[in-house]
Protein backbone atom coordinates (compact mmCIF):
# COMPACT_ATOMS: atom_id res chain seq x y z
CA UNK A 1 0.00 0.00 0.00
CA UNK A 2 1.37 4.08 -0.30
CA UNK A 3 2.49 6.02 1.85
CA UNK A 4 -0.49 8.49 3.79
CA UNK A 5 0.49 12.08 4.32
CA UNK A 6 2.43 13.02 7.28
CA UNK A 7 0.07 12.25 10.19
CA UNK A 8 -2.27 10.83 7.81
CA UNK A 9 -3.85 8.04 9.16
CA UNK A 10 -6.18 4.80 7.75
CA UNK A 11 -7.73 1.96 8.78
CA UNK A 12 -6.26 -1.55 7.54
CA UNK A 13 -8.31 -4.33 6.87
CA UNK A 14 -6.22 -7.75 6.59
CA UNK A 15 -5.83 -11.42 7.32
CA UNK A 16 -2.59 -13.33 7.96
CA UNK A 17 -1.53 -16.50 7.22
CA UNK A 18 1.37 -19.09 8.67
CA UNK A 19 2.29 -21.32 5.40
CA UNK A 20 5.78 -23.01 5.26
CA UNK A 21 8.60 -22.66 3.26
CA UNK A 22 7.94 -24.53 0.44
CA UNK A 23 3.94 -23.85 0.44
CA UNK A 24 2.81 -22.63 -3.67
CA UNK A 25 1.26 -19.26 -3.95
CA UNK A 26 -2.38 -20.03 -4.06
CA UNK A 27 -4.90 -19.90 -7.08
CA UNK A 28 -6.93 -16.29 -6.64
CA UNK A 29 -8.76 -16.65 -9.60
CA UNK A 30 -11.91 -17.84 -8.00
CA UNK A 31 -11.68 -14.37 -5.82
CA UNK A 32 -15.44 -12.00 -5.59
CA UNK A 33 -14.28 -8.67 -8.36
CA UNK A 34 -10.55 -9.75 -8.78
CA UNK A 35 -9.60 -10.69 -12.77
CA UNK A 36 -6.24 -10.77 -12.35
CA UNK A 37 -3.53 -10.34 -10.36
CA UNK A 38 -0.69 -7.91 -10.89
CA UNK A 39 3.56 -8.13 -11.68
CA UNK A 40 5.68 -9.37 -8.48
CA UNK A 41 6.64 -6.58 -6.49
CA UNK A 42 9.79 -7.05 -4.49
CA UNK A 43 10.72 -5.21 -1.14
CA UNK A 44 13.19 -5.75 1.77
CA UNK A 45 12.05 -4.18 4.97
CA UNK A 46 13.62 -3.40 7.75
CA UNK A 47 11.34 -2.56 11.00
CA UNK A 48 12.40 -1.32 14.10
CA UNK A 49 10.01 -1.05 17.22
CA UNK A 50 10.26 0.11 20.46
CA UNK A 51 8.29 0.68 23.75
CA UNK A 52 8.52 1.75 27.13
CA UNK A 53 10.79 -0.19 29.70
CA UNK A 54 7.24 -0.93 31.88
CA UNK A 55 5.82 -1.62 28.12
CA UNK A 56 2.63 0.83 28.20
CA UNK A 57 2.38 0.71 24.77
CA UNK A 58 1.83 -2.91 24.32
CA UNK A 59 -0.85 -2.56 27.39
CA UNK A 60 -2.35 -0.08 25.41
CA UNK A 61 -2.47 -2.58 22.26
CA UNK A 62 -0.31 0.16 20.10
CA UNK A 63 2.72 -0.41 18.10
CA UNK A 64 5.39 2.10 17.13
CA UNK A 65 7.92 1.47 14.68
CA UNK A 66 10.48 2.85 12.02
CA UNK A 67 10.54 0.86 8.78
CA UNK A 68 12.96 1.15 5.69
CA UNK A 69 11.77 0.41 3.00
CA UNK A 70 8.70 -0.30 0.83
CA UNK A 71 6.22 2.33 -0.52
CA UNK A 72 5.09 3.56 2.93
CA UNK A 73 8.42 3.67 3.93
CA UNK A 74 8.48 5.90 7.40
CA UNK A 75 7.71 5.80 11.27
CA UNK A 76 3.93 3.92 12.30
CA UNK A 77 1.93 4.09 14.67
CA UNK A 78 -0.33 1.09 14.98
CA UNK A 79 -3.71 1.51 17.41
CA UNK A 80 -5.88 -1.16 18.61
CA UNK A 81 -8.09 -3.27 16.78
CA UNK A 82 -11.60 -0.65 15.33
CA UNK A 83 -14.35 -1.38 12.57
CA UNK A 84 -12.53 -4.78 11.81
CA UNK A 85 -9.32 -3.51 11.44
CA UNK A 86 -6.13 -1.32 12.83
CA UNK A 87 -5.75 2.32 12.80
CA UNK A 88 -2.19 3.00 11.53
CA UNK A 89 -0.81 6.93 11.35
CA UNK A 90 2.07 7.37 9.38
CA UNK A 91 5.22 10.07 9.00
CA UNK A 92 7.62 10.10 6.66
CA UNK A 93 11.51 9.30 7.63
CA UNK A 94 14.05 12.62 7.64
CA UNK A 95 13.91 13.73 11.18
CA UNK A 96 16.86 13.82 13.63
CA UNK A 97 17.94 9.68 14.57
CA UNK A 98 16.55 8.15 11.55
CA UNK A 99 19.55 6.97 10.56
CA UNK A 100 20.66 5.65 13.67
CA UNK A 101 20.54 1.86 14.55
CA UNK A 102 18.42 2.69 17.90
CA UNK A 103 15.83 5.68 16.41
CA UNK A 104 15.19 8.49 18.35
CA UNK A 105 10.99 8.59 18.19
CA UNK A 106 10.52 12.17 16.76
CA UNK A 107 8.92 14.67 18.56
CA UNK A 108 5.22 14.12 15.94
CA UNK A 109 5.49 10.54 17.09
CA UNK A 110 5.25 11.43 20.60
CA UNK A 111 3.08 14.05 20.35
CA UNK A 112 0.69 10.96 19.08
CA UNK A 113 0.90 8.20 21.83
CA UNK A 114 1.46 10.96 24.55
CA UNK A 115 -1.50 9.76 26.19
CA UNK A 116 -0.36 6.88 27.17
CA UNK A 117 3.43 6.26 26.98
CA UNK A 118 6.35 8.63 27.62
CA UNK A 119 10.18 8.71 26.05
CA UNK A 120 12.29 7.24 26.96
CA UNK A 121 11.52 4.60 24.78
CA UNK A 122 13.88 1.71 24.06
CA UNK A 123 14.65 -0.85 21.54
CA UNK A 124 12.15 -3.64 21.64
CA UNK A 125 12.25 -5.83 18.22
CA UNK A 126 13.95 -5.66 14.90
CA UNK A 127 11.86 -7.41 12.03
CA UNK A 128 13.66 -7.79 8.46
CA UNK A 129 11.44 -9.11 5.65
CA UNK A 130 12.12 -10.45 2.07
CA UNK A 131 8.44 -9.49 0.76
CA UNK A 132 6.68 -10.51 -2.78
CA UNK A 133 3.78 -7.93 -3.52
CA UNK A 134 1.14 -8.70 -5.46
CA UNK A 135 -1.88 -6.14 -6.88
CA UNK A 136 -5.13 -8.25 -7.08
CA UNK A 137 -7.16 -6.16 -9.48
CA UNK A 138 -10.53 -5.57 -10.71
CA UNK A 139 -11.74 -5.12 -14.66
CA UNK A 140 -11.14 -1.60 -13.98
CA UNK A 141 -7.53 -2.15 -12.80
CA UNK A 142 -8.62 -0.98 -9.33
CA UNK A 143 -6.67 -2.67 -6.44
CA UNK A 144 -9.53 -4.46 -4.86
CA UNK A 145 -6.15 -6.04 -2.65
CA UNK A 146 -2.91 -6.85 -1.89
CA UNK A 147 -1.36 -10.27 -0.99
CA UNK A 148 2.20 -10.22 -0.04
CA UNK A 149 4.07 -13.41 0.76
CA UNK A 150 6.66 -12.37 3.79
CA UNK A 151 9.61 -14.10 4.43
CA UNK A 152 10.89 -12.91 7.87
CA UNK A 153 13.63 -12.49 10.10
CA UNK A 154 12.92 -11.02 13.47
CA UNK A 155 14.82 -10.44 17.18
CA UNK A 156 13.64 -9.70 20.51
CA UNK A 157 15.68 -7.00 21.50
CA UNK A 158 15.34 -7.56 24.77
CA UNK A 159 15.39 -11.03 25.01
CA UNK A 160 17.95 -12.15 22.59
CA UNK A 161 16.05 -14.08 20.72
CA UNK A 162 16.10 -14.60 17.26
CA UNK A 163 13.11 -16.53 15.22
CA UNK A 164 11.85 -17.14 11.37
CA UNK A 165 9.43 -18.34 9.56
CA UNK A 166 7.37 -17.32 6.33
CA UNK A 167 3.64 -15.54 6.08
CA UNK A 168 1.17 -14.31 4.09
CA UNK A 169 -1.14 -11.33 4.35
CA UNK A 170 -4.06 -10.38 2.03
CA UNK A 171 -4.92 -6.23 3.04
CA UNK A 172 -8.13 -4.50 1.18
CA UNK A 173 -8.25 -1.77 -1.34
CA UNK A 174 -9.45 1.25 -2.51
CA UNK A 175 -11.26 -1.41 -4.86
CA UNK A 176 -12.79 -3.69 -2.27
CA UNK A 177 -16.06 -4.29 -1.05
CA UNK A 178 -17.24 -1.20 1.09
CA UNK A 179 -20.03 -3.27 3.04
CA UNK A 180 -19.51 -5.62 5.44
CA UNK A 181 -21.19 -8.54 3.84
CA UNK A 182 -19.22 -8.04 0.81
CA UNK A 183 -15.76 -8.17 2.23
CA UNK A 184 -16.83 -10.77 4.90
CA UNK A 185 -17.80 -12.62 0.74
CA UNK A 186 -14.17 -11.73 -0.17
CA UNK A 187 -12.52 -12.93 3.16
CA UNK A 188 -14.74 -15.94 2.93
CA UNK A 189 -13.33 -16.77 -0.43
CA UNK A 190 -9.56 -15.57 0.70
CA UNK A 191 -9.85 -18.38 3.07
CA UNK A 192 -10.69 -21.24 0.94
CA UNK A 193 -8.19 -20.28 -1.78
CA UNK A 194 -5.16 -19.83 1.49
CA UNK A 195 -6.18 -23.52 2.62
CA UNK A 196 -6.14 -24.84 -0.76
CA UNK A 197 -2.68 -23.73 -1.47
CA UNK A 198 -1.55 -25.57 2.37
CA UNK A 199 -1.62 -22.43 4.26
CA UNK A 200 -3.78 -21.70 8.09
CA UNK A 201 -4.86 -19.00 10.12
CA UNK A 202 -1.95 -16.89 11.74
CA UNK A 203 -1.45 -18.18 15.02
CA UNK A 204 -0.17 -14.65 15.99
CA UNK A 205 -1.61 -11.85 15.22
CA UNK A 206 1.03 -9.81 14.37
CA UNK A 207 4.93 -10.02 13.26
CA UNK A 208 5.83 -7.88 16.21
CA UNK A 209 3.42 -10.42 18.39
CA UNK A 210 5.61 -13.41 16.62
CA UNK A 211 8.94 -11.84 17.29
CA UNK A 212 8.03 -11.54 21.11
CA UNK A 213 7.07 -14.73 21.72
CA UNK A 214 3.14 -14.34 21.64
Amino acid sequence: MSAAAAGGSSVEVEKKYDVDADTPLPDFSALPGVTRVGAAELRDLDARYVDTADADLARAGVAVRRRRGGPDEGWHVKGPVEDGGRRETQWPLGEVGDDDADPVVPESVQDAVVSIAHPPFLPLARVRNARTAYALLDADGGEVAEFVDDRVRARDERRGAESSWREWEVELGPAAPADDAGRAEFFTAVDAAVSAAGGRPAASGSKLARALGH
